[in-house]
Protein backbone atom coordinates (compact mmCIF):
# COMPACT_ATOMS: atom_id res chain seq x y z
CA UNK A 1 0.00 0.00 0.00
CA UNK A 2 2.95 2.64 1.19
CA UNK A 3 6.41 2.26 -0.15
CA UNK A 4 8.54 4.79 0.94
CA UNK A 5 12.40 4.89 -0.65
CA UNK A 6 15.24 6.63 0.27
CA UNK A 7 13.03 9.37 2.01
CA UNK A 8 15.30 12.52 3.26
CA UNK A 9 14.15 15.73 4.36
CA UNK A 10 15.80 18.65 5.60
CA UNK A 11 14.94 21.66 6.73
CA UNK A 12 17.66 24.85 5.77
CA UNK A 13 17.72 28.50 7.09
CA UNK A 14 20.27 31.17 6.30
CA UNK A 15 22.47 29.63 9.01
CA UNK A 16 21.82 25.86 9.69
CA UNK A 17 20.63 22.58 8.27
CA UNK A 18 18.74 20.14 10.21
CA UNK A 19 18.17 16.75 8.79
CA UNK A 20 14.70 15.57 9.83
CA UNK A 21 14.50 12.26 8.10
CA UNK A 22 17.41 10.27 7.00
CA UNK A 23 17.28 7.26 4.19
CA UNK A 24 14.18 6.20 5.06
CA UNK A 25 12.81 3.00 3.19
CA UNK A 26 9.44 1.45 4.66
CA UNK A 27 7.02 -0.36 3.26
CA UNK A 28 3.11 -0.53 5.05
CA UNK A 29 0.67 -3.37 4.20
CA UNK A 30 -3.05 -2.26 3.76
CA UNK A 31 -4.81 -3.84 7.02
CA UNK A 32 -1.98 -3.22 9.12
CA UNK A 33 -1.35 -0.65 12.11
CA UNK A 34 1.69 0.59 12.85
CA UNK A 35 2.47 2.12 15.92
CA UNK A 36 6.04 4.70 15.55
CA UNK A 37 8.03 5.04 18.87
CA UNK A 38 11.04 7.49 19.61
CA UNK A 39 12.66 10.06 21.53
CA UNK A 40 11.45 13.87 20.83
CA UNK A 41 12.93 15.16 17.85
CA UNK A 42 13.99 11.93 16.26
CA UNK A 43 11.68 12.45 12.93
CA UNK A 44 8.31 10.56 14.20
CA UNK A 45 5.83 13.55 13.52
CA UNK A 46 8.15 14.66 10.55
CA UNK A 47 7.32 11.08 9.20
CA UNK A 48 3.66 10.98 9.76
CA UNK A 49 3.39 14.64 8.27
CA UNK A 50 5.44 13.25 5.08
CA UNK A 51 2.69 9.97 4.72
CA UNK A 52 0.04 12.48 5.00
CA UNK A 53 1.56 14.38 2.56
CA UNK A 54 1.47 17.88 4.68
CA UNK A 55 4.84 17.91 3.93
CA UNK A 56 7.11 16.95 1.31
CA UNK A 57 10.44 14.93 0.87
CA UNK A 58 13.53 16.92 0.47
CA UNK A 59 14.35 13.44 -1.54
CA UNK A 60 13.55 10.46 -2.21
CA UNK A 61 9.71 8.43 -3.22
CA UNK A 62 6.85 8.08 -1.87
CA UNK A 63 4.40 5.73 -3.70
CA UNK A 64 0.96 5.36 -2.75
CA UNK A 65 -0.94 2.08 -4.18
CA UNK A 66 0.03 2.65 -7.78
CA UNK A 67 0.63 6.87 -7.48
CA UNK A 68 3.90 8.48 -7.05
CA UNK A 69 3.06 11.09 -4.64
CA UNK A 70 6.31 12.82 -4.75
CA UNK A 71 5.81 15.02 -7.65
CA UNK A 72 2.48 15.81 -7.44
CA UNK A 73 0.89 19.69 -7.19
CA UNK A 74 -0.25 20.96 -4.03
CA UNK A 75 -4.22 20.57 -5.73
CA UNK A 76 -3.36 16.58 -6.47
CA UNK A 77 -2.31 16.45 -2.67
CA UNK A 78 -4.94 17.88 -1.46
CA UNK A 79 -7.37 15.80 -3.01
CA UNK A 80 -5.79 12.78 -2.04
CA UNK A 81 -5.63 13.93 1.72
CA UNK A 82 -9.29 14.98 1.18
CA UNK A 83 -10.24 11.49 -0.47
CA UNK A 84 -7.91 8.66 0.75
CA UNK A 85 -6.69 10.11 4.34
CA UNK A 86 -7.89 10.29 7.85
CA UNK A 87 -6.92 12.22 10.77
CA UNK A 88 -6.73 12.05 14.43
CA UNK A 89 -4.75 14.49 16.17
CA UNK A 90 -3.35 14.57 19.94
CA UNK A 91 -5.49 18.22 20.11
CA UNK A 92 -8.51 17.19 18.80
CA UNK A 93 -8.83 19.76 16.75
CA UNK A 94 -12.58 20.44 16.71
CA UNK A 95 -14.05 23.37 14.62
CA UNK A 96 -15.58 25.15 19.07
CA UNK A 97 -18.42 26.75 16.71
CA UNK A 98 -20.23 23.69 15.20
CA UNK A 99 -21.95 20.88 16.93
CA UNK A 100 -19.77 17.38 17.07
CA UNK A 101 -22.78 16.07 14.19
CA UNK A 102 -20.98 19.25 11.89
CA UNK A 103 -17.81 18.80 12.82
CA UNK A 104 -18.10 15.17 11.72
CA UNK A 105 -20.00 15.93 8.58
CA UNK A 106 -17.64 18.64 7.41
CA UNK A 107 -15.07 16.54 5.13
CA UNK A 108 -17.79 14.71 3.37
CA UNK A 109 -19.40 18.56 2.65
CA UNK A 110 -15.73 19.18 0.65
CA UNK A 111 -16.00 15.83 -0.85
CA UNK A 112 -19.81 16.87 -1.80
CA UNK A 113 -21.50 13.99 -0.86
CA UNK A 114 -24.85 14.05 -1.06
CA UNK A 115 -27.20 15.63 2.11
CA UNK A 116 -29.19 12.47 2.87
CA UNK A 117 -25.65 9.79 2.21
CA UNK A 118 -23.74 12.35 4.50
CA UNK A 119 -26.73 12.23 7.49
CA UNK A 120 -26.56 8.38 7.18
CA UNK A 121 -22.75 8.29 6.83
CA UNK A 122 -22.64 10.64 10.29
CA UNK A 123 -24.55 8.55 12.48
CA UNK A 124 -22.84 5.31 11.41
CA UNK A 125 -19.51 6.80 12.37
CA UNK A 126 -20.58 8.64 15.80
CA UNK A 127 -22.36 5.34 16.85
CA UNK A 128 -19.22 3.06 16.17
CA UNK A 129 -17.82 5.43 18.49
CA UNK A 130 -19.84 5.42 20.85
CA UNK A 131 -20.54 9.08 20.90
CA UNK A 132 -24.16 9.29 18.95
CA UNK A 133 -25.63 10.88 22.18
CA UNK A 134 -23.61 13.94 22.06
CA UNK A 135 -24.06 14.57 18.42
CA UNK A 136 -25.59 18.13 18.77
CA UNK A 137 -23.18 19.29 21.67
CA UNK A 138 -20.33 21.67 21.32
CA UNK A 139 -17.01 20.44 22.23
CA UNK A 140 -16.32 22.50 25.07
CA UNK A 141 -19.11 20.20 26.04
CA UNK A 142 -17.60 17.36 25.96
CA UNK A 143 -14.80 15.64 28.30
CA UNK A 144 -11.41 14.93 26.56
CA UNK A 145 -12.51 11.51 26.02
CA UNK A 146 -15.54 11.92 24.21
CA UNK A 147 -14.12 14.74 22.00
CA UNK A 148 -10.98 11.99 20.95
CA UNK A 149 -14.30 9.84 20.14
CA UNK A 150 -15.77 12.62 17.93
CA UNK A 151 -11.88 12.88 16.15
CA UNK A 152 -12.04 9.48 15.38
CA UNK A 153 -16.09 9.64 13.86
CA UNK A 154 -14.72 12.43 12.08
CA UNK A 155 -11.57 10.72 10.40
CA UNK A 156 -13.57 7.52 9.62
CA UNK A 157 -16.35 8.91 8.59
CA UNK A 158 -15.45 9.38 4.40
CA UNK A 159 -13.75 5.47 4.69
CA UNK A 160 -10.25 6.32 4.58
CA UNK A 161 -7.53 4.30 2.99
CA UNK A 162 -5.13 4.90 5.49
CA UNK A 163 -5.85 6.34 9.11
CA UNK A 164 -3.12 8.66 10.88
CA UNK A 165 -2.64 9.35 14.43
CA UNK A 166 -0.75 11.65 15.90
CA UNK A 167 -0.16 11.04 19.81
CA UNK A 168 -4.27 10.34 19.98
CA UNK A 169 -3.86 9.42 23.51
CA UNK A 170 -1.41 12.31 24.56
CA UNK A 171 -4.01 14.45 26.17
CA UNK A 172 -6.06 11.77 27.86
CA UNK A 173 -6.19 10.27 30.92
CA UNK A 174 -5.10 6.30 31.26
CA UNK A 175 -9.23 4.75 31.26
CA UNK A 176 -10.16 7.26 28.37
CA UNK A 177 -6.92 6.23 26.60
CA UNK A 178 -7.21 3.03 26.93
CA UNK A 179 -10.28 3.16 25.62
CA UNK A 180 -8.99 5.10 22.59
CA UNK A 181 -7.27 2.59 22.14
CA UNK A 182 -9.43 -0.32 22.20
CA UNK A 183 -11.02 1.70 19.04
CA UNK A 184 -8.77 2.23 17.15
CA UNK A 185 -7.47 -1.62 17.75
CA UNK A 186 -11.44 -2.42 16.70
CA UNK A 187 -11.01 -0.70 13.42
CA UNK A 188 -7.81 -2.19 12.54
CA UNK A 189 -9.32 -5.29 13.12
CA UNK A 190 -12.59 -4.34 10.52
CA UNK A 191 -9.53 -3.75 8.05
CA UNK A 192 -8.58 -0.20 8.74
CA UNK A 193 -4.74 0.21 7.67
CA UNK A 194 -3.70 2.62 10.71
CA UNK A 195 0.20 4.55 11.15
CA UNK A 196 0.16 6.53 15.05
CA UNK A 197 2.94 7.82 16.63
CA UNK A 198 2.86 7.38 20.40
CA UNK A 199 5.29 7.87 23.16
CA UNK A 200 3.21 5.03 25.45
CA UNK A 201 5.41 1.29 24.85
CA UNK A 202 1.87 -0.14 26.18
CA UNK A 203 0.10 1.77 23.59
CA UNK A 204 2.31 0.44 20.85
CA UNK A 205 1.99 -3.06 21.96
CA UNK A 206 -1.69 -3.02 20.82
CA UNK A 207 -0.45 -2.40 17.02
CA UNK A 208 0.73 -5.26 15.21
CA UNK A 209 3.82 -3.24 14.12
CA UNK A 210 6.36 -1.44 15.93
CA UNK A 211 9.03 1.10 14.69
CA UNK A 212 11.49 2.72 16.77
CA UNK A 213 13.36 5.80 15.04
CA UNK A 214 16.01 7.31 16.31
CA UNK A 215 18.11 10.89 14.83
CA UNK A 216 16.10 10.45 11.63
CA UNK A 217 16.51 6.90 10.92
CA UNK A 218 14.32 3.47 11.62
CA UNK A 219 16.66 1.65 13.72
CA UNK A 220 14.09 -1.24 14.74
CA UNK A 221 10.89 -2.41 13.10
CA UNK A 222 9.10 -5.58 14.56
CA UNK A 223 5.80 -7.44 14.06
CA UNK A 224 3.57 -9.56 15.47
CA UNK A 225 2.07 -6.91 19.15
CA UNK A 226 -1.14 -8.86 18.75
Amino acid sequence: MITLSGINRLYRTDEIETTALQSIDLEIERGEFVAVMGPSGCGKSTLLNILGTIDRPSSGQYRFDETDLTGLPEAGLAAFRRDHLGYVFQSFNLIDELTIDENVELGLIYRKVPRQERRARVAAAMDRVGIAHRARHIPSQLSGGQQQRAAIARAIVGDPALILADEPTGNLDTENGAQIMDILAALNAEGSTIVMVTHSPSHADLARRRIDMLDGRVVLSVRGAI
